[in-house]
């Protein structure tokens, strides 16, 4: 399928690995032109080439946090009118709420709901008034099934879940969707952080926690970020425009709804 977005131009946030490079390469793949962002340059600047290489297209990066006026300015002047804007950002660490204090909260909130919204007040404008945009945020398989160590990030991300809802269907008018992708386990550095600490808990090594939660998994495995990337582009293609404020769950079949 040709996704129609070849020369669009599209902001992918922490993009240097993981689920956010998937998604780049994905777009790059389609002919988009593509800036990523990270906050550390080597790895970022080393993805960059990587894309190029791989895709042709044209690849710019923008170094900075995210989370940040900072960070969101350099990408902004890097791409200053995007057509498609991918929200991502690292989610905060696992732990027991009683142990968090306001600026824990703080920093979940500014990294994993406002970060997305100023984005998306950045950017909006500009899709509505050329007749196109694509918004995927990149939130977690957490919003439909709460993970309990995970309080932070069930917090921010359902805050942003939410404002989305409500925008997505006053924007769709216009060509401008915004949609949210909801990743269980994927294949990427993070999980494998995050599986050390369960094995240790747990007395096991970390080859054997990953062989364990694999065998959770419906689909036997985990997801390959490709996987990911793929579904992220065709949610900003052209054949997308009638699908706007939808959580899509990509998790190998874990949650256990019907809805």
């Amino acid at each position: 399928m040709d996704l129609g977005i070849a020369g669009r131009r599209a902001i992918v946030c922490a993009a240097s690995k993981g689920l956010g490079k998937a998604c780049a390469l994905a777009l790059a793949a389609e002919g988009v032109e593509v800036t990523i962002t990270a906050r550390g340059r080597d790895l970022l600047e080393a993805t960059a080439e990587e894309i190029r290489k791989a895709t042709g297209a044209t690849v710019t990066t923008a170094v900075g946090d995210i989370a940040t006026e900072e960070g969101r300015a350099a990408a902004l002047a890097a791409c200053p009118e995007p057509d498609i804007l991918i929200n991502n950002a690292g989610g905060p660490p696992p732990g027991d709420f009683r142990e968090w204090e306001r600026e824990h909260w703080i920093r979940a909130v500014e990294a994993n709901m406002l970060a997305p919204i100023f984005l998306i007040k950045a950017t909006v404008d500009g899709m509505i008034a050329r007749r196109f945009g694509r918004i995927v945020n990149v939130t977690s398989g957490a919003v439909k099934a709460p993970i309990s160590n995970l309080g932070l990030s069930n917090g921010a991300r359902a805050g942003l879940t939410g404002f989305v809802a409500g925008l997505s269907r006053q924007t769709v008018r216009h060509n401008v969707t915004i949609n949210n992708l909801l990743p269980g386990p994927f294949e990427t550095d993070r999980l494998r952080t995050t599986m050390e600490g369960m094995a240790k808990a747990a007395g096991r090594s970390v080859d054997e926690e990953m062989d364990a939660r694999r065998a959770t998994n419906p689909a036997g495995r985990f997801g390959d970020p490709a996987e990911f990337g793929a579904m992220c582009a065709f949610l900003c293609s052209a054949q997308a425009g009638f699908m706007t404020g939808q959580n899509v769950l990509l998790d190998g079949g874990s949650y256990p709804g019907t809805l």
